[in-house]
């Protein structure tokens, strides 16, 4: 089946997303961030692409020559402008470096393969000359998973997988589809509704992540209380190594040893490179219905989540904001800082399905939601939050250029230990960044939810002081070590690549950082794939 043409443009070098969808901050933003965190208008310039400068390429000719050869003349790209769009994802710090006057780290070429052959034949080129290879889909990562680290390796090359763009087959009968890795997000919704199915995965960086990188990061998206995480809907996935191509997945389920496609599932391109992917999908939903709820405070805003999600009502989506994030607007973007919802805390519930099972799921979860302390605030404010809900990450790029620092980091932990994580890691970012020098406003929110447990999303504004770099690298620490001291996970969806490998060995033990090394030994024995990132 063919793709359609991309609904987007590419990402623009410095900022995140589409450049005509900047979001400039509006009066109420700007009152906020003066009165909240005291930060003024910044009248710092924006460099532009032809001023940065970028450390020349160190690929040999003889090797650009072969690796040309290789993937096709058009496709092996050294110009600094192909480059620089590869030379990191788009956290807070990737966006920081992009101001940098100084000499800026980029790949040293970019190479497009059309087809799981080349994949293949261009690793085992790299792992014969020892070249580092990173895997690139949509550039989204948001913890370094894309810095084109060179370890030992004396060049480094992006491997980008948008040309493996198709839609492979669609299962109607089991409700599968396959996908090659490069398809984005939209994309991916464009082909299945065309024949009346949906994968039903929305992170945040859905409008340019891919379904390789989704699966590569164990992602996980707003619908996933109903539809679950990324790693729930994968059936099956195609992985080409260094050594070989892992095929797997052969029936829904099995007890032939370990599931090895959870080993690959979440790999971050350490492994091999994932080229294509077999996702459950579902059919469009008939009827879709919004409500938006108010709760006292988190407490009991977090208590009748838990008692929805262990009674298994089937809420499509389910999210609660804390009080910082609902006083501020926060969940609904066009209007942050302009007015208060709501006071204590906003939640946020989706129904999808036919319209009976909507009705009934609607009714069920609402009389718990009442019962456990909720106000119905009807339907306004939940569509407001799907209507801005990709906005967050442009409002960033504005909070940046006025001199605030923003970011976001996340974690999971049970649901007996979520007042301790968050009190914890909201008191780390909080003391880190008064220690630079400014106040800190730190926000919160529940948007992925399970029987046992829940995810905690932080938001931080505060005020860019000396070396903004180096001020969030030490927030981000703080908080890293408050995750890890208080019984969290150190990443719940958005990885670990590069900024969470400190943390690794906390994470899954001495023990289990020798099994990934053993993994990677036996699958990339040059260990040419995403040199630094995931295994310490």
């Amino acid at each position: 089946m063919t793709q359609p043409e991309g609904l987007l443009p590419p990402m623009k070098w410095n900022a995140w997303g589409d450049p005509a969808a900047a979001k400039p901050l509006s009066e109420g933003i700007r009152a906020l961030l003066k009165q909240a965190v005291g930060v003024e208008d910044s009248t710092a310039g924006e460099l532009e692409r032809a001023q940065v400068r970028l450390r020349p390429s160190a690929l040999s000719q003889a090797h650009r020559e072969a690796l040309a050869e290789l993937v096709g003349a058009p496709y092996c790209r050294t110009a600094d402008r192909d480059r620089l769009l590869h030379a990191g994802g788009k956290s807070t710090l990737d966006l920081l470096r992009r101001k940098d006057t100084g000499v800026q780290d980029a790949p040293d070429a970019i190479l497009l393969p059309g087809d799981e052959d080349a994949v293949a034949t261009i690793l085992r080129y790299c792992s014969h000359h020892r070249i580092g290879v990173v895997p690139f889909g949509g550039g989204t990562s948001v913890v370094g998973g894309l810095d084109p680290l060179r370890g030992d390796f004396p060049a480094v090359v992006s491997l980008d997988l948008r040309r493996l763009d198709r839609l492979i087959s669609l299962d109607e009968v089991s409700g599968q589809a396959v996908f090659e890795a490069g398809v984005t997000g939209p994309d991916a919704e464009r082909l299945l509704g065309a024949q009346g199915f949906s994968l039903g995965h929305f992170p945040q960086s859905f409008e340019y992540a891919t379904i390789g990188g989704f699966a590569a990061t164990r992602s996980s998206g707003q619908d996933s209380a109903g539809y679950g995480r990324f790693n729930d809907m994968v059936r099956g996935l195609r992985v080409v190594t260094p050594v070989g191509t892992l095929d797997l997945g052969r029936a829904p389920e099995s007890a032939a040893g370990p599931d090895l496609r959870q080993l690959l599932i979440g790999s971050e391109g350490t492994f091999g490179v994932i080229t294509r992917v077999r996702l459950r999908v579902h059919r469009v939903p008939e009827a879709v219905r919004y409500e938006a709820w108010s709760f006292p405070d988190f407490a009991s805003g977090a208590a009748a989540l838990r008692a929805v999600t262990q009674t298994a009502t089937g809420a499509t989506v389910l999210r609660l904001s804390d009080e910082v994030e609902t006083g501020v607007n926060l969940a609904t973007t066009d209007a942050i800082g302009e007015s208060q919802i709501t006071g204590g805390c906003l939640a946020i519930t989706v129904f999808e399905g036919s319209a009976e099972h909507v009705e009934s799921r609607h009714a069920e979860t609402s009389a718990l939601l009442a019962a456990r302390g909720g106000t119905s605030l009807g339907e306004g404010p939940a569509r407001a939050w799907e209507h801005g809900r990709f906005g967050a990450p442009y409002l960033r790029d504005s909070l940046l250029s006025a001199g605030a620092l923003c970011e976001t980091l996340e974690t999971a932990t049970d649901w007996s230990n979520i007042p301790t994580l968050k009190s914890a890691v909201t008191q780390a970012l909080t003391d880190a960044l008064a220690a630079s020098g400014t106040p800190a406003l730190v926000m919160c929110h529940i948007s992925h939810v399970y029987p046992t447990g829940a995810s905690l999303y932080f938001t931080v504004v505060a005020g860019q002081r000396g070396n903004p770099i180096e001020q969030w690298r030490a927030a981000k620490k703080a908080a890293c070590d408050a995750i890890m001291g208080a019984g969290g996970t150190i990443t719940h969806h958005h990885a670990v690549g590069a900024d969470h490998r400190p943390w690794m060995r906390d994470e899954v033990g001495e023990l289990g950082v020798r099994v990934l090394h053993a993994v990677k030994a036996t699958l990339d024995p040059a260990g040419i794939l995403n040199p630094g990132k995931l295994i310490p």
